[in-house]
């Protein structure tokens, strides 16, 4: 369950990203959609880096390992 809630997250924040860099492009009117890709790349960026840190071994367990 806590893996199917995470890509649901993951669905809706690159959704959200996806039509804010659309809105923000017409209203800079820019020719090119830069913002349509580059919001959906820094969002997609930030989830895999939680993914890895919440699914990563705990700093105590590495403490533990290092003292044994």
């Amino acid at each position: 369950m806590r893996y199917a809630g995470l890509a649901t997250q993951m669905l809706v924040s690159l959704g959200v990203a996806v039509f804010i860099g659309l809105k923000a492009d017409k209203w800079l009117k820019l020719s090119f959609p830069i913002l349509s890709w580059l919001l959906p790349l820094l969002v997609l960026a930030g989830i895999i880096f939680k993914i890895m840190k919440e699914t990563g071994p705990a700093k105590n367990d590495k403490q533990q390992d290092h003292k044994q």
